[in-house]
């Protein structure tokens, strides 16, 4: 990376930060609201997560897995799901932002557009998401007995930067065909369901094509399951290379890489609502 582009990355994180403090504090004007949004997350997750373990209490597993490894797995998906809402959830609103010709402003100003649009409000109904994903994860991983080694806690927390980043990439994907198509709330919405209701699961108990396109096409399987077999020393059953399982958080860098570079290119195509 040359000089220059360190630079500008240098600047957009002080002003990101310098926004979302903003914002941050704009949010706490209303701290009733504030807490309705967090319990809302709270018992969103908690009605999924008891649905799960309604049907591990019936069956006794989920293709060999019991309760606490399935909450332990929940909880990875969670945490990074959290992880990516709160910071990056104003990736969702870029529909009405162009057609409302908001994105206008973004462009005359002196900052990335991108770290305009993102500390334009904070999502708090994530809080409830991360807070519950976090505390999950923590029971979960005493439940199943994890294994609490320096090496294996840092792998855990780049788990979940790398989850957090791989959905912020699907969704700035499909944010960035705003600029073409003035409406992208269909494929962000389907994404959004099929990252909800696949993450909580074991990847293995669906058919071959579902899982290589739940690995490669979607890659939501590393989101949470392919770290969680690594951590729960259940390896071998996936269908990916071993080495490439541990190299899992990469994926979410790779990818956001690629995402952001889509996004750049779009906004070119990018027509005020006032022409």
């Amino acid at each position: 990376m040359s000089s220059t582009k360190i630079q500008e990355l240098k600047r957009a994180m002080r002003v990101y930060r310098v926004l979302m403090g903003a914002a941050y504090r704009a949010e706490l004007q209303y701290r009733g609201n504030l807490l309705l949004m967090i319990l809302g997350g709270l018992t969103f997750q908690i009605v999924g997560l008891a649905f799960i373990g309604a049907v591990v209490y019936r069956y006794g597993d989920i293709g060999g897995w019991q309760l606490p490894e399935i909450a332990f797995l929940y909880g990875l998906r969670l945490t990074a799901h959290g992880l990516w809402l709160v910071p990056f959830g104003q990736v969702g609103a870029i529909d009405v932002i162009v057609r409302q010709g908001e994105f206008d402003r973004y462009l005359v100003r002196p900052a990335n557009p991108l770290v305009q649009l993102l500390t334009r409000r904070l999502v708090f109904t994530g809080f409830g998401d991360l807070i519950g994903g976090v505390v999950l994860l923590g029971l979960a991983a005493a439940w199943a007995d994890l294994d609490w080694s320096p090496l294996a806690i840092g792998y855990l927390i780049l788990a979940v930067i790398g989850g957090a980043l791989i959905e912020l990439s699907a969704q700035l994907a499909c944010a960035a065909g705003a600029f073409r198509m003035l409406t992208t709330h269909g494929p962000r919405a389907v994404v959004d369901q099929l990252f909800n209701t696949l993450g909580h699961y074991p990847m293995h108990i669906f058919g071959a094509g579902v899982r290589f396109g739940l690995t490669f096409a979607l890659p939501i399987a590393f989101v949470s399951y392919v770290p969680a077999t690594v951590l729960l020393g259940r390896q071998g059953e996936l269908s990916i290379p071993y080495w490439l399982a541990i190299a899992a958080p990469l994926v979410g860098v790779v990818l956001f890489a690629g995402a952001y570079r889509l996004w750049a290119r779009q906004i070119r195509h990018y027509t005020s609502s006032g022409h």
